[in-house]
């Protein structure tokens, strides 16, 4: 490649440029009068001539006409193209999203996949398919089964619960958020006993809810065969579990607060 690099001066009468010789070459029109020195502001250009490779692109600019990783995944006797990227835009894609892009075009869940490449099993999820050396063109063979459609109306029932247990959870992380606001005393004290009383009130639904969720699941009925929604099921009944045991404490401690209300009230009383 060969750089040329110019030195043009751009003034009000129009444009000189500066040779690498010394020389000048004016493209202003012939005036009688010279031009202030003061009024011209010297602009470096420089050209490049010859063929641009890629090579010579930004980083940035290369990568962002890439669609993506292209894998080849077998399957027993199938063969898939995938087309794998990373969650956010500028992400590498995971073994966490060859595993959902798998899920999608074979119908075999996560927790039954077992995927490999070059002899070595997959199984840090959050690790980049770069790091391990899959590339372009690369193939990666899936060993696991689709689940029968019973289990899978049975994963879709706990895959609901689970969404009705976050949206609990939320609720009690906003209570004990409000709750350690009135112990730093961000609320007024003349306020402070009632809004106690809406909070016991909603923790106590709040556990009630949880309650009505732990019967949902145990009244699931599951074969033995249904791995992946025994498993599933066990870890929801676990954070249903942990949750309580939270609702628990914050009971405590609005139950603390108001007894401390109380004899503060008594005792101004007296």
């Amino acid at each position: 490649m060969v750089n040329t690099r110019y030195t043009l001066l751009v003034t009000s009468e129009g444009i000189d440029s500066l040779n690498q010789d010394g020389s000048r070459t004016s493209s202003r029109k012939t005036n009688d009068v010279e031009p202030d020195v003061t009024s011209a502001a010297e602009v470096s250009v420089t050209a490049a001539v010859g063929h641009l490779c890629k090579k010579c692109l930004p980083h940035s600019q290369s990568m962002s006409s890439s669609s993506g990783l292209a894998v080849t995944l077998t399957h027993g006797s199938e063969k898939h193209k995938l087309q794998l990227v990373g969650q956010e835009e500028n992400d590498e894609p995971t073994v966490q999203d060859m595993a959902l892009s798998v899920e999608q075009v074979t119908g075999v869940p996560i927790a039954s996949q077992k995927l490999i490449f070059k002899g070595k099993s997959l199984k840090e999820m959050e690790q980049t398919l770069s790091s391990l050396g899959i590339k372009n063109g690369c193939k990666v063979m899936l060993i696991g089964k689709k689940n029968c459609p019973e289990e899978d109306s049975e994963l879709k029932k706990l895959r609901d619960l689970e969404k009705s247990v976050e949206q609990m959870a939320t609720k009690l992380d906003d209570v004990n958020k409000e709750l350690s606001g009135i112990q730093k005393g961000f609320l007024n004290k003349t306020l402070q006993v009632e809004a106690l009383g809406k909070l016991d009130k909603r923790i106590k639904s709040t556990v009630e809810q949880f309650m009505k969720i732990l019967e949902q699941i145990d009244a699931m009925t599951m074969p033995d065969n249904f791995s992946d929604c025994r498993m599933k099921r066990k870890g929801l009944v676990k954070k249903v579990q942990g949750l309580l045991a939270q609702c628990d404490t914050v009971e405590g401690n609005i139950s603390q607060e108001m007894d401390k209300l109380q004899c503060k009230n008594l005792a101004l009383s007296k």
